[in-house]
């Protein structure tokens, strides 16, 4: 029986490649989505070609009821539920803390912050044993902006990425009994299109002579610390985290 991952906002980007990586190591993948159905639709296709199964799951994480919906869509589509990647993320327009209003805060803390703490709530009554589960992992993407700040920018996003941090820390230690780990990883400079959410499609070309190692990173990269974490492979990890920075 293929071991099941839910990986949200997973239509692009950083989920899109942890999807194709995970099909390609026999998991089941279950490719969530807010909006763009074509490109969801398009990666099921692309894995179903090649052997692998996956099916694609249209939710808001931001929304309690959408969050609930998923899962009860994946139980039924897949019975059962051994990985959750916390990869759905949002950010806003560069600009100071001054200038932001409390709408874009709470657009950033909902998708960033509460999508994550419902989704993992949903994940734990799931996997854990005292719930009839066979234990599991939780793979939070977090980013280097928790440690860095992102200063006249995303100072927004960083905090949020900061409470998943914190998220990652408590629950690991919260369910360990139960047979869930939970670790996180935190991605630098990649070549995705968030940065063109920002506002600056080019930020990456813009700062990577920063990078110890020169270059913007690549979404399969970062999939490639995803996979490791919700393998057996780490299997003795727990409350870890693994930066994909090159060297920042």
């Amino acid at each position: 029986m293929h071991k099941v991952m839910l990986i949200t906002g997973a239509s692009r980007g950083i989920g899109a490649a942890t999807a194709l990586l995970a099909a390609e190591r026999g998991f089941a993948v279950a490719i969530n989505y807010r909006r763009e159905r074509e490109a969801a639709e398009a990666l099921v296709a692309q894995i179903t070609a090649n052997g692998g199964k996956a099916r694609a799951f249209a939710a808001d994480v931001a929304n309690e009821e959408d969050v609930l919906r998923l899962f009860r869509e994946v139980d039924e589509a897949f019975g059962r539920l051994d990985v959750l990647v916390n990869n759905a993320g949002i950010l806003e327009r560069q600009m100071r803390l001054e200038d932001m209003d409390i709408a874009r805060l709470q657009r950033v803390f909902a998708v960033n912050v509460t999508g994550t703490f419902l989704c993992c709530r949903e994940a734990v009554k799931r996997m854990a044993r005292k719930h009839g589960g066979e234990g599991g992992s939780i793979v939070n993407v977090s980013s280097m902006a928790s440690r860095l700040g992102s200063p006249n920018e995303y100072i927004d996003y960083a905090a949020a990425k900061g409470a998943v941090d914190s998220l990652t820390i408590g629950l690991a230690k919260e369910v360990a009994a139960d047979g869930i780990r939970v670790n996180a990883v935190r991605p630098g400079l990649i070549n995705t299109e968030i940065h063109a959410s920002g506002g600056e499609p080019g930020r990456v070309a813009r700062l990577q002579s920063a990078i110890p190692l020169g270059r913007g990173g690549e979404a399969e990269e970062v999939a490639r610390a995803i996979l490791f974490l919700a393998s057996d492979e780490s299997s003795y990890s727990t409350g870890g985290f693994v930066d994909v920075s090159g060297g920042r």
